[in-house]
């Protein structure tokens, strides 16, 4: 049956409307992004079938090309459609950074943080760096390593930390095999940073190791108490 002939409190588009996207499940969501399902099947039919397939709603929006296009009901247009929409979430995130404190709301940066890093298959380091007022003056990426390690240089670090004229800084990297939890090179390499940063003025506030799904920070743990 066409979604069409639903009763009105069903259709993905209406409920949205009426109760809030927080209350459709993971296929609806899908649906509405899709538009239309396939010969036989509407479009939450064919959002269930999918989620199944790729393994749930993450897989799928993480999912290589190749593979995203090659599942029947998507291809090349809407993977476009997906990354423009996951690009938009990811500007949206550091947005709300940039208005304000960075330090008033740490989840957020944690969210900004996962969206941006999560789902690299390899190591990476960044900074976000930030004014005196710990407002977001920028977000780089710096280096890429292997799917154990990252090469960090700290003089290209405190570069572009004098490059921005930035006051503060919060490192973050990401662990590919998923575990956040800091390794020793982690500890090593952050203490390091520290003390060659407040050799310029240049506070560090944390450092963030982001995981599948968690985020650690050194500063919750007290791990930059000199």
């Amino acid at each position: 049956m066409s979604i069409a002939n639903w009763p009105e409190s069903e259709r993905p588009r209406e409920k949205l409307i009426n109760q809030g996207a927080f209350s459709l499940s993971d296929a609806e969501l899908l649906a509405i992004f899709l538009r239309t399902g396939v010969k036989g099947k509407s479009a939450v039919d064919l959002s269930r079938e999918l989620l199944i397939s790729f393994g749930g709603l993450r897989e799928l929006l993480e999912s290589p090309q190749k593979k995203f296009c090659s599942a029947y009901g998507l291809g090349l247009a809407k993977y476009v459609q997906l990354q423009a929409v996951l690009e938009m979430s990811r500007r949206y995130l550091q947005s709300g950074l940039e208005k304000g404190n960075a330090l008033e709301n740490p989840q957020q940066v944690r969210d900004f943080l996962s969206s941006r890093m999560r789902h690299q298959n390899r190591e990476v380091f960044a900074c976000l760096f930030l004014d005196n007022k710990h407002r977001v003056i920028c977000f780089e990426e710096l280096f890429w390593g292997t799917i154990n390690a990252s090469a960090v240089y700290p003089r290209e670090v405190i570069a572009r930390a004098l490059q921005h004229n930035a006051a503060a800084v919060i490192l973050a990297h990401n662990h590919p095999s998923g575990v956040a939890e800091p390794s020793q090179a982690d500890h090593q390499i952050t203490a390091k940073l520290k003390q060659l940063l407040e050799g310029i003025e240049v506070r560090v506030l944390d450092h963030m190791v982001i995981g599948d799904t968690e985020v650690i920070s050194f500063a919750e743990r007290g791990l930059l108490l000199s």
